[in-house]
């Protein structure tokens, strides 16, 4: 076997490791979610076993990322980043970074109305920073009601109620970064 195949199959199991710790999950839970055994698990882990297409595709259908993720395949050379949009509570996500676990970047959509929409707000686990690429965001972050224009940013803790929303019923643009709760962006500037 070519000695860079040999590389890729032999980092495959600390991978799913390290994926699996990072997200919090017992051997047994993903057994019972994927439906693959708890001692089969532990020997794909360990490398034990041989990665195979039929314990990786409900590994990565569980951990819900692409299968080159999951055994670390070499790119291909094709610089295009192809990017799945994600539509949900009626605006589109645009996944921005693809590694599992810390700091996720989106592209967030919010889109027209022909009327502004009344704050459902809602709350999760997190923190979250987010940069108006275009258009009039509405933030309601729980007593707190603003507006904010292209180039203004705001942070906040997602464990408060929050919502977001068109200011004025035209569509807006973020960026978002999301991480786990405790984690925040961090800002630098330098003196020059």
């Amino acid at each position: 076997m070519d000695p860079r195949t040999e590389d890729v199959l032999d980092a495959v199991g600390p991978r799913l490791r390290s994926l699996r710790r990072d997200r919090g999950i017992t051997l047994a839970d993903l057994a019972a979610t994927t439906g693959i055994s708890e001692s089969t698990l532990s020997r794909l882990e360990s490398g034990q076993r041989r990665a195979t297409l039929e314990l990786l595709l409900p590994l990565a259908t569980t951990y819900d990322v692409p299968l080159d993720d999951l055994v670390g395949a070499p790119r291909t050379g094709d610089p295009r980043i192809h990017l799945k949009p994600i539509h949900r509570f009626g605006m589109t996500f645009v996944p921005l970074s693809r590694r599992p676990g810390g700091i996720q970047a989106f592209k967030m959509i919010i889109p027209a109305t022909p009327e502004p929409l009344e704050p459902t707000p809602q709350t999760h686990d997190g923190f979250e920073w987010l940069y108006v690429l275009n258009g009039r965001l509405r933030l309601v972050v729980g007593e707190r009601d603003l507006t904010l224009p292209v180039g203004e940013a705001a942070e906040f803790d997602t464990s408060a109620p929050h919502w977001l929303g068109s200011a004025d019923g035209r569509a807006v643009e973020l960026l978002i970064l999301f991480g786990p709760h405790g984690t925040r962006a961090h800002v630098r500037a330098e003196n020059h």
